[in-house]
C-alpha cells in the first residue's frame, strides 16, 4: 500500500479546538502535533493515497472552520515510504529539562552533553502519546519531580507503588525510575503503546525496571493499590471511570490527573470531589490544560 502524508499548519492556539472535534468525530487518521517550544501546530494524517486524502480534508476541514480553527497556508501531501511516515513525528519533539532531568529524543544521544548530576531519558515515542512537548505530560512530570523533592528523605518514597494508566510512551512510569522509585508500573489499552514503553525502558536499561501491560482502566487497576497513580487522559474518561481511579488511591497516596482542558477542570474536580470528601485537591493551568492533584488522607 502508497501510504500519503497530509499536513497543514494551525495556529498553536487553535490546536485543544482541533483535538476536541477530532474527539467528537472519532476519527483515527488524523492527529494533531503540537510544539510548544516554538509555539507552532500542525493537523496531520496518513492515508492510503492522495485522493483519499483529499477526499477526508474536503469533509474535515468545513468542520473544523465552524469550530474556529485557524488554518495556517495551504495543505501539503506527500507520498511516504515504507517506514518514513512512523519517523514523521520527529521534526516535532525537542529535548528539554525540569529540574536535573533531561527528556531527550534517543537519535540525540550521540550528540547531547548531560550537565553533571543530572539524569536524562532517552525517548522514542512512536507512534504513541508522550514526549513532553505537551503541556499534558509536562504537567505530569513536573508534579511527579515536586512530590519527590517535597517527601524527600522523611518517608521511604523509593519503596511507593506507582502506576501510570494510560502510559502512553512510558514517560511518566520511566522517569518514576529515574528518580529512584522502585516499584513502578504502567498500562494502556493500545498495544502500540506498550510495545513503545518496552522499547524505551530498554534504550534507557530500565526494561526489568518497569511492568508495562495492555489493559483499561479497570482491568489495569483491579485489584492494585498506588501511592502515586497517574492518569493523564482526556477529562469525560476520567470523570466516566472517577471511582475506579479513587478506589486504586491508598491511603496517604497522591493522584496526578491531567489531560484535561482548563475550562474543563471544574467538572472533574466536582466528579471527584463528590466521591472522595475530605480528599485534598489542588489544580494548575499550563496554556489551554490543566491538571488536578487529589491527596488521600492517611
Amino acid at each position: 500500500m502508497s501510504l500519503c502524508e497530509f499536513k497543514i499548519e494551525i495556529s498553536a492556539a487553535s490546536a485543544e479546538l482541533a483535538d476536541q472535534v477530532l474527539l467528537e468525530l472519532g476519527v483515527e487518521s488524523w492527529s494533531v502535533l503540537e510544539d510548544v517550544i516554538v509555539k507552532r501546530a500542525w493537523l496531520n494524517g496518513v492515508f492510503p493515497g492522495q485522493q483519499e486524502a483529499v477526499a477526508r480534508w474536503e469533509e474535515l476541514s468545513p468542520l473544523l472552520r465552524v469550530a474556529g480553527v485557524d488554518l495556517i497556508g495551504d495543505f501539503a501531501v506527500r507520498p511516504l515510504g515504507d517506514s518514513d511516515w512512523r519517523d514523521s513525528y520527529k521534526a516535532h519533539f525537542h529535548a528539554w529539562k525540569f529540574g536535573r532531568l533531561h527528556w531527550v529524543p534517543v537519535w540525540e544521544r550521540d550528540t547531547f552533553v548531560l550537565p553533571a548530576g543530572h539524569k536524562v531519558l532517552w525517548l522514542d515515542p512512536g507512534l504513541a502519546f508522550g514526549t513532553g512537548n505537551h503541556e499534558t505530560t509536562r504537567l505530569c512530570v513536573e508534579r511527579l519531580v515536586a512530590l519527590t523533592e517535597l517527601v524527600g528523605t522523611n518517608r521511604r518514597w523509593a519503596d511507593l507503588q506507582v502506576i501510570d494508566a494510560g502510559c502512553g510512551s512510558g514517560i511518566l512510569a520511566l522517569s518514576a525510575v529515574l528518580l529512584g522509585f522502585s516499584k513502578v508500573a504502567g498500562f494502556d489499552n493500545d498495544p502500540e503503546a506498550v510495545r513503545v514503553s518496552d522499547e524505551n525502558a530498554a534504550a534507557n536499561q530500565l526494561a526489568n525496571r518497569v511492568g508495562f501491560q495492555v489493559g483499561d482502566l479497570v482491568s489495569g487497576l483491579s485489584g492494585r493499590g498506588a501511592d502515586v497513580l497517574f492518569a493523564n487522559i482526556q477529562a469525560d474518561v476520567l470523570i466516566r471511570f472517577a471511582e475506579e481511579l479513587i478506589t486504586a488511591l491508598k491511603p496517604g497516596g497522591s493522584m496526578i490527573l491531567s489531560g484535561i482542558l482548563a475550562a474543563e477542570n471544574h467538572q472533574v474536580r466536582a466528579a471527584f470531589e463528590a466521591l472522595a470528601p475530605g480528599w485534598a485537591f489542588d489544580s494548575r493551568v499550563m496554556g489551554e490544560w490543566s491538571d488536578l492533584l487529589v491527596v488521600r488522607p492517611t
